[in-house]
């Protein structure tokens, strides 16, 4: 009875079904993300409009330019340019590229969050550990808040780069790579807008203007 149920199975009669049920997990798991980063677009939006509010009085002293931030954004873009090469190699079966890929952008990754605390280090050798400096706060703040996204990025990031070494479902690995690469782009994006609004120069008019104070 068996071999005539294993000689006439129709294992395909299912697989809609599954594939059915891969897609929805998938789109759900898509849609909670986006979510989450609507919701970091508004903390870090607020974070902002808040620096530019204290920027206009009178005591404000503003943070030193460091130039290892400049380095630090280098990192970060070449670990997002990465990640996108793992999306684009595991969409076209190239699973070794997708792997060199994950592992440059996880390892890029790190070397920015090594670089920020270096960025921490070099600020209270030079005497700019002071708190109570409103710009130094929201500079460990807005720094510190970014890089714990990052972190948690890291952990997505290790649970996909552990399952893609002997046998796995290349649909949820490429899930996971296109997830894992939609976090970094936007993480990279926010960072961008914090590097240039308020750690890489005089932008005080721009800021204060999209804070609608002038």
């Amino acid at each position: 009875m068996s071999i005539f149920h294993d000689l006439t199975a129709k294992p395909w009669a299912t697989a809609p079904g599954t594939v059915e049920n891969l897609y929805d997990r998938a789109t759900a798991r898509k849609l909670a993300l986006k979510v989450f980063l609507a919701v970091v677009t508004v903390l870090f939006m607020l974070l902002i409009i808040a620096y530019g509010r204290r920027m206009a009085y009178e005591d404000w002293r503003p943070s030193p330019q460091l130039g290892l931030l400049w380095a630090n954004t280098l990192a970060l873009i070449l670990g997002s340019v990465a990640l996108q090469w793992a999306q684009f190699s595991v969409r076209r079966g190239h699973m070794d590229g997708m792997r060199v890929a994950l592992l440059a952008g996880g390892a890029f990754t790190v070397v920015f969050l090594v670089g920020q605390i270096l960025a921490w280090r070099q600020l209270s050798t030079m005497g700019y550990f002071d708190v109570t400096n409103p710009a130094i706060a929201f500079f460990y703040l807005i720094t510190g808040l970014h890089g714990l996204h990052l972190l948690g990025g890291l952990v997505a990031w290790g649970r996909t780069f552990s399952k893609v070494w002997g046998d796995f479902d290349v649909a949820i690995i490429r899930h996971s790579v296109e997830l894992c690469t939609l976090y970094w782009h936007y993480l990279l994006g926010v960072w961008l807008v914090l590097f240039g609004l308020l750690f890489s120069g005089n932008n005080l008019d721009i800021l204060l203007k999209l804070c609608g104070i002038r």
